[in-house]
């Protein structure tokens, strides 16, 4: 029986990768912060407990890439994605789907760079958990922002 080998993880992508995805997840946690704390109107208030609730998922998932960036010997970066603000409740929405949307692809892309190995699979696991639970709120915020 031949030994199948394992395909490495690509440490120095990944950690790149890891890092970019980290920059837009600190954007993350700021704009859902902002418009639960911004939108104003009796029809939105609703709206303003879920996008908090997102921001704290947010929170914690920029933990999870700061601890596995620093798992890996990498060092964390400091830096946050430009982010914006309006005060129009449905252009919001429609700024942090497609913003989220641009998470999703940074984090899809570490995929392919992770190798095949017992730490590769848990860290495309931990991927694939991130991109679950954002795809989701993604889902929800698009279901939000359809105008009857």
């Amino acid at each position: 029986m031949g030994e199948k080998k394992a395909d490495p993880m690509d440490v120095e992508a990944v950690l790149d990768g890891l890092n970019r995805a980290l920059v837009l997840q600190r954007r993350s946690v700021l704009q859902f912060t902002t418009a639960a704390g911004s939108m104003f109107g009796l029809e939105v208030q609703g709206l303003t407990d879920r996008l908090w609730t997102f921001a704290v998922a947010e929170l914690e998932d920029a933990r999870r890439l700061v601890e596995k960036i620093s798992a890996l010997g990498g060092e964390p970066s400091p830096a946050v994605a430009a982010s914006s603000w309006t005060s129009d409740p449905q252009a919001t929405l429609e700024h942090l789907i497609a913003t989220e949307d641009e998470v999703l692809a940074a984090l899809h892309d570490i995929i392919p760079d992770t190798g095949q190995e017992p730490r590769s699979e848990a860290l495309e696991h931990l991927l694939e958990h991130l991109i679950m639970r954002k795809q989701n709120q993604v889902d929800w915020l698009r279901r939000a922002a359809r105008r009857p």
